[in-house]
């Protein structure tokens, strides 16, 4: 079987037998609640290596800007991070990210809470808020070097949710999957708008398979406008 251990050398990423089996426990922990609560589609093992490790890990070697989540301490938040993807394993992996988990539904962070405290997580944090009323609160707003999300919405609704929790400077990682062209084309406004930058946007594909991927960067280059992101749902049924 292909498993984390197999993917992250493909990788080039170095992991220990305590990551090893920090992944594999973290990987249990996920199907077994999933059980009795929706976390994911995926739950045959070889699969989930592929398609929630590899894919989540895969960000330190597709893109170049991301490398500092691999070298030194920063500071990251997953907004909408359902089970925990693509922060948990990314964390795993790098020990010294300090790792905000932010989700809408108080029983996913519950989860979230049992995997910190099983996988001994340190400086890891499970808030439980919609993204739009997170942002807003000063302890968050501006205080991160890397937002990530593989959440399903719009780009443009992304960027709304994540840049404004993103320091000036920083950036925020978008996962995505397949052709985006057309939606990064309807997204430009609402990146400006929101006081951001298009950095780069990077294809790849998942080890061994078919599966297409991209990540869309973006850069805080100024303050997000005080009004963003709006009150939730607003984002939604009014895009920028």
């Amino acid at each position: 079987m292909k498993d984390i251990s197999y993917y992250s050398k493909q990788l080039d990423i170095s992991l220990t037998g305590e990551q090893l089996s920090q992944f594999n426990k973290y990987m249990d922990m996920v199907i077994e609640k999933n059980k009795v609560m929706n976390l994911t589609a995926i739950t045959e093992p070889e699969e989930f290596n592929l398609k929630h490790f590899a894919d989540s890990l895969s960000v330190v070697s597709a893109v170049e800007a991301a490398l500092p989540i691999c070298s030194e301490p920063v500071s990251m938040i997953d907004v909408g991070t359902g089970a925990g993807f693509p922060s948990v394993p990314l964390k795993i992996a790098f020990p010294g990210i300090r790792l905000t988990l932010l989700d809408s539904l108080n029983k996913r962070i519950g989860f979230l809470n049992e995997v910190i405290s099983e996988l001994g997580l340190k400086d890891t944090v499970a808030i439980h808020s919609r993204a739009e009323d997170g942002a807003r609160r000063p302890e968050l707003r501006d205080a991160f070097d890397f937002a990530v999300s593989r959440a399903v919405a719009g780009l443009n609704i992304l960027t709304e949710y994540c840049l404004p929790y993103v320091k000036p400077g920083g950036l925020f990682i978008a996962y995505k999957s397949g052709d985006i062209s057309e939606e990064l084309a309807g997204s430009k406004n609402a990146i400006k708008q929101l006081g951001g930058s298009l950095e780069d946007k990077v294809n790849f594909r998942l080890a061994d398979s078919d599966i297409e991927r991209s990540f869309v960067l973006i850069r805080k280059t100024g303050n997000t406008p005080k009004k963003y992101p709006r009150k939730p749902g607003t984002a939604k049924k009014d895009p920028l």
